[in-house]
């Protein structure tokens, strides 16, 4: 975990079935950035919101 990383919930298209994902990053760029490393182009990434704690 870095310095100033929040958390952030991602909703992304997968293979065709929706899913929600937990993913901690400094900024919604840096939340798109790991998804699109762990699933390669075919995510397709619909949101991304702060998560409320």
């Amino acid at each position: 975990m870095r310095c100033g990383s929040k958390s952030f919930l991602v909703e992304m298209e997968v293979k065709g079935e929706k899913q929600t994902k937990s993913v901690t990053a400094r900024t919604p760029v840096d939340a798109r950035k790991t998804i699109r490393e762990e699933y390669g182009a075919e995510a397709q990434i619909i949101s991304v919101v702060e998560e409320k704690r």
